[in-house]
């Protein structure tokens, strides 16, 4: 097959999948899931996973994101465990370990507690049915495609991958996962909270007619950031500021505004074929991304959505979506609007955290034996922040098609605490 065929047939199957949840049985107006939903949308209205035999989980990263993940995980239902831990660094595996002890009462043993590059793979060896994978995202298409090849269960939060070859990565691996029934699910949130859901089953049925245009936004102020420590080597310094370098994290239109862009997709049914986007760095303070992009998406059928995210003190802030059709408007989240703008919808059924029913959803789709799987459209949005990246730092049109080709791998090849080749500069657009 060529390389055209390949990525068309690529489309399609993301297209179709998105299709049929989109055709299955519509989100009541009080918002319950009618029984003929896919597996993951009735899961999104489950207060609890069902019970069953022992889940076993292991976290591999242990900082905040991935202490909640693993705390959020114990919340999902009865007969849950955390049993093992994997970190680089010391501290941050014994400060998720005490939090485990001091919120949940779960004690992790020593033999238990792995730390190194390597940590990883001694946890997936541990007994476990279900990895959490937390890290820093460089390192997730390596983890990912170890926990599947060891048929594990995975919960991985978003982004996926921080280049095109490891969002191809993630794309082959969740392949994989879903040809022997393992079940997948990623921390994009938005596609497990019950507004969303209920909003995104009217919009497909037709709410506000014909999709013409999208918007979407994350625009807040400055980001944390670590200050180089004595003792630190460059490798440890870049992982513990990793949300400042693109190697680490995918810079923060990858790292955090996927999110949004996720949800567009989602709603829209497929992803943009190009992109033309600008940014600029302005008052960072470590690292080497810029602090704000605004690109212009462009989807097969012409459909434009515009993306914004900036991450800079004392701006107007704004987080959120919108998408606009022939019939009406919606923030995606929870209401339609009439285009002369009354309200034509508002979802009025219970809330629940959103952060502990992807888990739910993940525990429920194991329990049942109707595995769901995010891997490939998490990976497909993934790419699609990548590719406004790659635009704003280089200044030119970018296709889809040239993601799908692109050879790009950001960071070293093999990981140690020492030097690393650290520039502190932010691209410039324009330079080849």
């Amino acid at each position: 097959m060529k390389h055209s065929e390949e990525r068309e047939v690529t489309r399609r199957r993301f297209v179709g999948a998105l299709g049929a949840a989109g055709a299955a049985a519509a989100v009541l107006g009080g918002g319950r899931a009618a029984a003929s939903g896919t597996p993951e949308e009735e899961a999104v209205f489950l207060d609890r996973a069902p019970d069953g035999p022992p889940l076993r989980a292991g976290l591999v990263g242990c900082g905040g994101r991935g202490t909640g993940a693993a705390l959020n995980f114990l919340d999902a239902g009865p007969n849950l465990e955390i049993t093992a831990l994997a970190d680089v660094f010391e501290d941050r595996l014994q400060g998720c370990r005490k939090k485990l002890e001091q919120k949940k009462g779960v004690e992790v043993p020593d033999e238990r507690c792995f730390l190194g590059f390597d940590a990883y793979e001694r946890l997936i060896g541990s007994g476990v049915d279900v990895v959490i994978l937390a890290t820093p995202p460089h390192f997730r298409p390596q983890h990912f495609r170890a926990a599947v090849n060891a048929r594990k269960h995975v919960f991985m939060e978003k982004p996926v991958a921080v280049d095109p070859v490891g969002a191809r990565s993630v794309m082959a691996t969740a392949r994989k996962a879903q040809a022997v029934g393992l079940c997948v699910v990623t921390g994009t949130q938005r596609r497990h909270q019950r507004g969303y859901v209920a909003a995104f089953r009217k919009v497909r049925e037709g709410a506000i007619g014909r999709l013409t245009a999208a918007y979407c936004w994350w625009n807040m102020g400055q980001l944390w950031y670590r200050e180089r420590q004595e003792g630190w080597s460059d490798m440890e310094y870049m992982i513990r500021d990793w949300v400042n370098w693109c190697w680490l994290s995918g810079d923060h239109i990858v790292e955090q505004h996927v999110h949004n862009l996720d949800v567009i997709n989602w709603f829209k049914g497929d992803h943009p074929v190009k992109a033309v986007g600008f940014g600029g760095r302005h008052r960072r303070v470590t690292g080497d991304q810029y602090d704000f992009f605004s690109v212009d998406y462009v989807y097969p059928d012409g459909m434009r959505l515009h993306s914004m995210c900036r991450q800079i003190d004392g701006c107007a802030n704004k987080v959120g979506e919108l998408l606009v059709g022939t019939a009406g408007s919606t923030d995606c989240r929870d209401r339609i609007w009439k285009p002369d703008g009354a309200t034509a919808w508002k979802y009025s059924g219970a809330a629940s955290n959103p952060y502990v029913q992807e888990h739910v959803v993940l525990v429920t789709a194991v329990r049942t034996d109707r595995p769901v799987n995010n891997g490939e459209q998490t990976a497909v949005s993934t790419l699609t922040a990548i590719m406004g990246r790659i635009s704003a730092y280089t200044g030119a049109e970018v296709t889809w098609e040239e993601m799908m080709e692109s050879p790009l791998r950001l960071g070293p090849r093999t990981y140690a605490l020492g030097p690393v080749e650290m520039k502190a500069e932010a691209p410039v657009p324009g330079k080849g």
